[in-house]
């Protein structure tokens, strides 16, 4: 399964749309609330009802490019961003859609400030999954492939799950930097360069994941050597998630069976 940027048009009726936010409509969620608090449930407009529901976005983008595959979000905590990529992998592969629009985002505002206990980081990022041979058969040029995924308990489980547990120093590891010492010095991948996106971009949530992901293919598009660990998740979560990308093998068309992935 290849990271692509444009993949969707022609096969709009089979283009699934996953979506990964934790907070993406937290204000609209508090906002009746304080109707309902203040004023009663009668008092609650049907327009603004549906904006409560986590599905609005991916919905909304779906509506807006006619896009007719599955549509689900992705709620979980910090592992939702490499979550939702990894159920996008799963559609395709299974054969219920032949592309997927993966969408990270959260917003900023009072709202989230409060429900984070710190200030927010308005994030949207967005990357297009496909298979291989598809790309291929467009004259397309994948930008990465993804090659494993797991979550887990702990970091350690989540890598091993993920096939990178034995993965050398080379390559790069985008990591909590918290989360990346827990695996210890001795740890081969303990060597590798990592750089921490929320260290420098502030809290980016369900948005973290896909950011993780678009950034690992401009990484590889550029010709960089070795692969790139996604993570998300440390001692202080419930969970981890691990995401292995690795540069993209040469295909001919129609050398993959439909739904497979290299």
């Amino acid at each position: 399964m290849v990271l692509n940027r444009c993949a969707v048009q022609g096969v709009y009726g089979s283009t699934a749309v996953v979506v990964s936010t934790n907070l993406g409509n937290a204000d609209s969620v508090c906002e009746a609330i304080d109707t309902i608090a203040t004023a009663g449930v009668m008092c609650l407009s049907p327009l603004v009802l549906p904006q409560t529901s986590s599905n609005v976005i991916a919905g909304w983008v779906a509506i807006r490019y006619r896009l007719r595959g599955p549509n689900l979000t992705v709620c979980n905590g910090v592992t939702s961003g490499l979550d939702a990529v990894a159920w996008a992998r799963n559609l395709i592969i299974a054969g219920r859609a032949e592309a997927a629009v993966v969408v990270g985002v959260e917003p900023a505002g009072d709202v989230v400030t409060k429900v984070l206990g710190q200030q927010s980081t308005d994030a949207a990022v967005a990357v297009v999954l496909e298979p291989a041979d598809a790309a291929a058969s467009r004259g397309a040029r994948p930008r990465a492939t993804i090659t494993g995924y797991a979550r887990a308990r702990n970091l350690a489980s989540a890598l091993d799950g993920a096939g990178a547990a034995e993965e050398g120093p080379g390559g790069l590891w985008l990591a909590d930097e918290a989360e990346a010492a827990g695996a210890g010095a001795s740890h081969p991948l303990a060597a590798r360069r990592r750089i921490d996106l929320q260290s420098q971009l502030g809290p980016l949530s369900g948005a973290l994941g896909v950011l993780q992901c678009a950034a690992a293919a401009v990484y590889l598009e550029g010709g960089a050597t070795g692969n790139v660990l996604a993570t998300a998740g440390s001692p202080r979560h419930d969970a981890t998630a691990a995401l292995l990308l690795t540069p993209p093998p040469a295909l001919r068309p129609s050398t993959q069976e439909r739904g497979q992935h290299p």
